[in-house]
């Protein structure tokens, strides 16, 4: 086997592992609840806790990979992840179980970090596209293989397999991890990692995401939201003072920004994944309180979207290696900003096979655009900073998730009473809704659905205007947009 394929053969499986995660806790949440005796605000605690840290954690993981080594980092990824999946699966208590969420979220934030800086580094800029193109195979599979797993193990055995069964997985991943990758020649390089300026980062963004998810959660006026927004501005201030005068060797290589064609898609994906994310829990709630049917059978029902994202990202990845990124992932946006029009004008007499039809095309979007716009990054950025550039693509990526998930919420609670916003969240709403709760809902789903449409044409616009790479010129060692 080829290296490159040999990696990429390394980062399926940390793919791998975090898809099959982030779809089995969604659908295990019940039997969580139950079984730990939690209330609805711990268990959203337990989905954003991950969110959260992976977030925060990722830009500063990355820099990490640069200096010390990618093969090193990615390897710690994979045993953190093994530890908080073991913990999480042995939690006696939903609040253990919100920190040993937040310990896989480390583990999480050193894998995707350095994952897409090992593709880059061992695939040519003209075959990136193909590489992260076949990275959608995983992230679907992932996803479909995780609602027949959960589907299977909720049924006939406990939640905490859902945890545990990552371990296995873990455990191959890092034997095989430390066999394929080379090591990595920068690694010790003679940089140094700036711990004040990563701190300051960290706790800056974790700072403005905890306001957000305490206005959610609590309330939005509540003092610890305007603590925590006071406390994120003035650590984003100090960051900028730190990296700008005193920080020897800083965590954000300011040089990336300078290139049109890494900015402009670095706000692209962010724009793309506060649009996508409200997307999947507005559509369960909507399975399950419009059209009546099982939390499991709702998530079988969001198949078609990760199907599809499957099919397509191999052939859209290989045709942007061809014509260029910014064509393919501008039609990708397009096409989901159409679909995600038609879903939010859908009513409770929509056919449940259009509402899936509806889904397909918007997975058909979003696989001509992942493969297509995370290329461009990569290939924008010089391969010193990989890590770097990877990192500060999930950590906008991850933001935008994590706003796009409290808007989903938002959307729900300001038009449901409480108690029914956590029923549907934990799947045990018997039946529909009563018709005007339905028709109260609806408004709200169609109006978050029209931000997240709005968000699309203006991520598209941005797409369309962030310039051409050159791949010729970053092949022989040079980076240049127009």
């Amino acid at each position: 086997m080829e290296y490159k394929w040999r990696v990429w053969s390394v980062t399926m499986v940390g793919s791998l592992m975090s898809a099959l995660d982030s779809t089995i806790v969604v659908l295990a949440i019940l039997p969580i609840a139950e079984d730990l005796h939690t209330d609805y605000i711990t268990m959203v605690w337990v989905v954003v806790a991950y969110l959260l840290v992976n977030t925060a954690l990722v830009l500063s993981l990355g820099r990490m990979g640069d200096i010390y080594g990618r093969k090193r980092m990615y390897n710690a990824g994979f045993v953190v992840f093994i530890i908080g999946s073991a913990l999480s699966g042995l939690a006696p208590s939903g609040i253990l179980l919100v920190v040993f969420r937040g310990i896989q979220g480390i583990g999480a934030a050193l894998l995707t970090a350095n994952s897409f800086a090992l593709i880059s580094q061992a695939f040519p800029p003209q075959e990136r596209g193909r590489a992260f193109g076949m990275n959608s195979i995983v992230w679907g599979a992932g996803s479909v293989l995780g609602i027949v797993l959960g589907g299977l193990i909720i049924t006939y055995t406990t939640w905490r397999a859902i945890f545990l069964i990552n371990v296995p997985i873990g455990i191959f991943g890092t034997l095989w991890a430390y066999k394929a990758i080379k090591p990595d020649a920068r690694a010790g390089g003679g940089e140094s990692f700036d711990l004040v300026g990563a701190g300051t980062f960290t706790a800056a963004l974790l700072s403005l995401l905890l306001a957000f998810t305490w206005g959610l959660l609590y309330s939005w006026s509540d003092q610890y939201v305007y603590a925590f927004l006071a406390a994120s501005a003035a650590l984003f201030a100090s960051f900028v003072a730190w990296e700008a005068k005193f920080s020897a060797d800083p965590i954000v290589d300011v040089s990336l920004f300078r290139n049109r064609v890494f900015s402009f898609s670095v706000g692209v994906a962010m724009l793309q994944s506060l649009a996508l994310f409200a997307v999947n829990f507005l559509l369960m709630f909507y399975f399950e309180g419009i059209a009546g049917v099982p939390i499991l059978t709702a998530a079988y029902l969001l198949l078609p979207m990760s199907v599809m994202s499957m099919i397509v990202g191999p052939y859209a990845g290989r045709l942007s290696d061809r014509v260029g990124a910014r064509v393919i992932a501008t039609v990708g946006l397009i096409v989901q900003a159409l679909a995600l029009y038609m879903l939010s004008r859908i009513s409770p007499a929509t056919p449940l096979l259009s509402v899936a039809a509806l889904e397909a095309i918007y997975g058909v979007g979003g696989g001509m655009f992942w493969p297509a716009n995370t290329s461009a990054i990569m290939s924008a950025s010089p391969s010193r900073s990989y890590g770097v550039a990877s990192g500060v693509m999930n950590m906008l990526r991850n933001t935008g998730m994590v706003l796009s998930f409290i808007i989903a919420l938002s959307a729900a609670t300001s038009v449901l009473p409480a108690h029914v916003v956590y029923e549907l969240f934990i799947g045990t709403l018997s039946g529909r809704l009563p018709e005007a709760m339905a028709l109260a809902y609806l408004r709200g789903q169609a109006f978050a659905f029209t931000i997240s449409t709005a968000l699309l044409i203006a991520s598209a616009a941005m797409s369309l205007v962030r310039g051409k790479h050159d791949l010729q010129a970053q092949t022989h060692g040079r980076s240049t947009s127009y």
